[in-house]
């Protein structure tokens, strides 16, 4: 039995709303990339405060038992960062209205870096520039306060983790597109996390951006009464401010974040020796400066040398050299991978087919993006196909075409309902043959198909969905062809008529300025 999940696909409780618009007034004229780690930086010296005090209190009932409350040691026992007196949220509150409270708040942040190691370097440190008006930081220290006031049970980690994931997103939005380089939307991330179900082993991604693969994983994790120690997480982030929000993001959740490291996985690997259970990731779309003359003759490329000017394939095979021997990658391209045949990425496409490593290929809806207007696809890597516990799936691809799906958010974006991921996760899972409840697969004309490589091949090994899926059956409304030809002459010669008349008037118009056609 699964805990509800009921609104987890964007709804919120009201309050995220209201409190982002108060402290979007409080931007006034900075950048939102600017203003986006001063908020996220005070939300995350409120959670740890908040923790802190909630062990501080426990502790402090059992001092006759022998527990030390300012022993830092009792807190790292239990998962919980040490706040030394001066970083603690009740003085930054009572110091809010001071001409120096960006000094302060500086002085919070180094010295929860000083007392807890696995922060070191990663909290915002620029809170007393003369650019940031010290009177809205101080109204802005009063807006995070009232964040997790109520019962402890859900103040700290739930209430204060979902406000960071929700200002992730608006930020990403008010920063278009350069916002979307740090934030993957969630709807996109759930249909990976559903798809591939990472409850056990080890979770990768080379370009983690904030760390919502990761956020999304553990949702799913509790969502089905799954343990969390069970996995462990293994990601690289080579923008080092996005880095750091993405330690921030993961420790807020109390998930280990030590493997998370910043620096280019291309050509700084710093997780060389690890071979992943799951690969979730968003890379760049068609990174054309990603150096690759200088990679030539590295040892990932074993299905060819990918392109210098696109390091699409360089991701593919950079996921699939940091596959287990059962591991499975889910991760998004844009859609050019599933077709393209320039610089020699048909041929790197066709090896890893005939190696039958894809196990399926998924057509996304358009404006699903911040940051990017290119059409999007999701490719599914899997290194055991024949010996997984599941139905043996050798030599099929599953391809499922969702460009129809999604809802509009509001006129630029669009978000895949809970009723669609589930629909694209289950038939993914019956296809696979293991989920009873998915139910048998079959394919549906316009949605879904399991291809051979045989079939893929007659396609010169283009990866589209719709090349495979057909089109949708349609009813026959039962009116005779000859009707149906009737009323279209007559719209035909409507706008044929009005085409004329439009022609007309143009000449008329061009021949008062003196133009003669």
């Amino acid at each position: 039995m699964t805990k509800n999940t009921a609104g987890s696909n964007g709804a919120n409780l009201g309050f995220e709303e209201k409190l982002w618009q108060a402290a979007d007034k409080l931007r006034n004229n900075m950048d939102a990339a600017e203003y986006k780690h001063v908020v996220l930086g005070l939300i995350f010296l409120k959670y740890i405060s908040d923790a802190f005090e909630e062990m501080h209190e426990k502790l402090q009932l059992e001092v006759e038992e022998g527990a030390d409350p300012e022993d830092p040691e009792e807190y790292l026992a239990e998962n919980v960062f040490w706040v030394p007196s001066e970083a603690r949220w009740n003085h930054l509150e009572r110091s809010a209205k001071q001409p120096n409270i960006g000094k302060i708040v500086d002085e919070a942040m180094a010295a929860i870096e000083r007392d807890n190691n696995t922060l070191k370097g990663v909290l915002p440190k620029n809170y007393a520039r003369e650019g940031l008006d010290k009177q809205r930081l101080g109204e802005l220290i009063d807006l995070v306060g009232t964040i997790g006031l109520g019962d402890k049970e859900s103040r700290s980690k739930d209430v204060l983790g979902r406000v960071y994931e929700y200002f992730l997103g608006r930020f990403a939005d008010a920063e278009g597109k350069r916002g979307g380089q740090f934030y993957t939307p969630r709807s996109i991330v759930r249909v990976l996390v559903e798809m591939i179900e990472p409850y056990r082993g080890r979770i990768y991604d080379p370009c983690c951006g904030s760390g919502g693969m990761f956020v999304q994983s553990e949702k799913f994790i509790e969502a089905h009464e799954g343990r969390l120690e069970n996995i462990s997480i293994f990601g690289q982030e080579s923008n080092q401010t996005t880095w750091r929000l993405c330690k921030m993001n993961l420790a807020i959740r109390g998930i280990d974040n030590d493997g998370i490291k910043w620096g280019d996985s291309f050509h700084n690997d710093l997780h060389k020796d690890l071979k992943a259970d799951f690969i979730l990731s968003n890379p760049p779309f068609n990174d054309s400066d990603w150096k690759g003359e200088l990679l030539s003759e590295d040892v990932r490329w074993k299905f060819g040398v990918p392109p210098k000017g696109n390091a699409n394939f360089a991701w593919v095979q950079h996921y699939i050299h940091h596959l287990s021997p059962t591991g499975i990658a889910g991760f998004v391209l844009a859609n050019g991978s599933m077709s393209s045949n320039t610089s020699g990425e048909g041929e790197i496409r066709k090896n890893i087919i005939e190696q039958d490593l894809v196990d399926c290929m998924i057509a996304l809806p358009g404006q699903l993006f911040y940051n990017t207007g290119i059409p999007a696809c999701l490719w599914f890597i899997a290194r055991d196909k024949q010996n997984s516990g599941f139905r043996d799936r050798s030599g099929e691809v599953l391809f499922i075409d969702a460009r129809n799906m999604g809802v509009l958010r509001d006129r630029t974006h669009r978000e895949l309902t809970d009723e669609e991921i589930q629909r694209i996760a289950g038939t993914y899972h019956a296809w696979r043959g293991e989920k009873i409840e998915s139910g048998e697969y079959e394919d549906i004309p316009g949605f879904c198909k399991a291809a051979t490589v045989d079939e893929i091949k007659k396609h010169d090994y283009i990866l589209t969905p719709g090349r495979y899926v057909g089109f949708e059956e349609t009813e026959d409304d039962d009116e005779e062809f000859e009707e149906k030809m009737r009323k279209l002459t007559v719209e035909l010669s409507e706008q044929f008529k009005k085409s004329e008349e439009l022609e007309t008037k143009i000449k008329e118009n061009l021949a008062g300025l003196g133009y003669e056609l």
